[in-house]
């Protein structure tokens, strides 16, 4: 039997394109830094390359990812920002755990077809979806994620959803940080048109 394992200094020229954009390229990404298609899905069934979702590629000589999910779906959505229980898992304000990635879009784009990792969509618009964006380097791949204090203004926005207790709990956590900032929590709390809601939590929790 063959084996389909690459040998060592096999497609090294490739390689070095991946090491060069962090080990993590999307197809045409790819191919526009010189890499033949025969050659990524040689790489790809020889085990030089691991899938991580549809035309994302990461070179299996890499530690394993921190943030796989995360990663990933930044790579095939970069416009998006993560949010609500995703962000608030990122930033450890929470005890659940995300089935699938939250991630806010602008309102009025199209939705992604993205199928792994599993994504829930929630459209921003306006400042709503433009502030608090922080950039996060992930093993190698910026990801943004809403701060903070944007998530918890839009967790109490969408209380309805994922259920009050886990806003006021993420808030509680906020405070145990020991890293508040009441002022920044308030004026994203009034971009979300949630600051009279939030305002009792605060002065109890804060």
């Amino acid at each position: 039997m063959v084996s389909t394992k690459a040998k060592p200094g096999t497609f090294e020229a490739e390689r070095r394109v991946f090491r060069q954009h962090g080990g993590v390229m999307r197809t045409q990404q790819a191919i526009d830094a010189g890499v033949h298609p025969r050659d990524l899905y040689a790489m790809r069934d020889c085990g030089v390359l691991e899938k991580l979702s549809r035309g994302v590629y990461r070179l299996t000589e890499l530690e394993p990812l921190s943030h796989p999910d995360l990663v990933t779906v930044a790579m095939r959505v970069p416009d998006g920002v993560v949010c609500l229980l995703s962000a608030l898992a990122f930033h450890d304000l929470t005890t659940q755990v995300p089935h699938a990635v939250h991630l806010a879009i602008q309102r009025g784009s199209e939705a992604p077809r993205v199928k792994h990792p599993p994504i829930d969509l929630f459209w921003f618009g306006g400042k709503a979806f433009s502030s608090g964006i922080k950039t996060h380097e992930l093993d190698n791949v910026p990801v943004r994620i809403y701060s903070p204090e944007k998530t918890l203004a839009d967790c109490f926005k969408y209380r309805n959803k994922l259920g009050v207790d886990t806003a006021v709990e993420a808030l509680k956590l906020y405070a145990e940080s020991g890293q508040t900032r009441a002022d920044e929590i308030m004026r994203c709390a009034r971009i979300c048109r949630v600051a009279n809601v939030m305002w009792p939590y605060l002065e109890a929790i804060l």
